[in-house]
């Protein structure tokens, strides 16, 4: 019998920016329902990787390379926002205007930063939008407005966004980037809520700490390849950390957590 279809299944994509080679020749599967990590340093190529799945950037035309979404090519990016929920530092340092954590979330129906006149908001959506917050524990920020939030708040409110349609899985580029202690604890405990629930999870990172206990698969990113990739006890190692790195290296582990230094 065949496999069911991935929900990423990505062959020999290189992806070029102005006149360089960003990403070369990635091979990467992953299935529905996966909770897989991609750790790597800055500049590796974690973000090309993330705007290729967003079609934001196309792979080069060459022998045996694809890349699909459930099995498909081609998406209708309404159809595909129910499949694949995406939290990026784009979109968060896209809501610099005002608006409030409502509008933020229901722009998520219409692939907008926040409600323009001619958008038609139905009741429906208003609904989905007040059980996408309550779900995050966020009610209380409906009527606030973005540029009054903290990091943390105004993180949880764009996962509210991916969150209303019930996505198959959740894509966050460096979920902990710029939230202080408390609102990274809080972020983990909701990505763990969320993973126990039975949605899938791609944790594009350099920051180890994100890897919450859940994530089964790790994926390490360097130079625009894919360096290693498997079991996260096989691959989170001291020695496989100091290559990513450029750096000797001291590894922990502690409630199932990995920590760096």
């Amino acid at each position: 019998m065949s496999r069911p279809p991935a929900l990423l299944d990505m062959r020999r994509v290189s992806v070029m920016r102005g006149a360089w080679t960003v990403l070369h020749r990635i091979d990467l599967r992953i299935g529905v329902g996966e909770h897989v990590a991609i750790l790597g340093p800055n500049g590796c190529g974690k973000s090309t990787l993330i705007k290729t799945v967003t079609r934001e950037c196309y792979p080069l035309m060459e022998p045996g390379s694809s890349m699909t979404i459930l099995g498909h090519e081609r998406w209708d990016v309404f159809e595909l926002r129910a499949v694949l929920g995406i939290v990026s530092n784009d979109l968060m340092s896209a809501c610099t205007r005002g608006i409030t954590g409502r509008d933020v979330v229901l722009s998520g129906f219409f692939s907008s930063i926040g409600i323009w006149p001619h958008q038609r908001v139905t009741a429906a959506m208003r609904e989905k939008t007040e059980r996408a917050l309550a779900r995050l524990e966020a009610s209380h920020l409906e009527g606030r407005f973005v540029s009054e939030m903290s990091s943390g708040e105004a993180r949880r409110v764009l996962v509210g966004r991916a969150l209303v349609h019930d996505p198959k899985a959740l894509l966050l580029d460096e979920p902990s980037s710029s939230l202080d202690v408390f609102a990274q604890h809080e972020l983990r405990r909701i990505l763990r809520e969320l993973a126990q629930s039975g949605m899938g999870l791609i944790l594009v990172t350099h920051h180890l700490a994100d890897i919450i206990p859940e994530v089964e698969r790790v994926v390490l990113m360097r130079d625009g390849c894919l360096v290693g990739d498997g079991a996260k006890a096989q691959v989170l190692t001291a020695a496989n950390l100091g290559r990513l790195f450029g750096l000797p290296v001291t590894l922990a582990r502690r409630d199932g957590y990995y920590h760096l230094w």
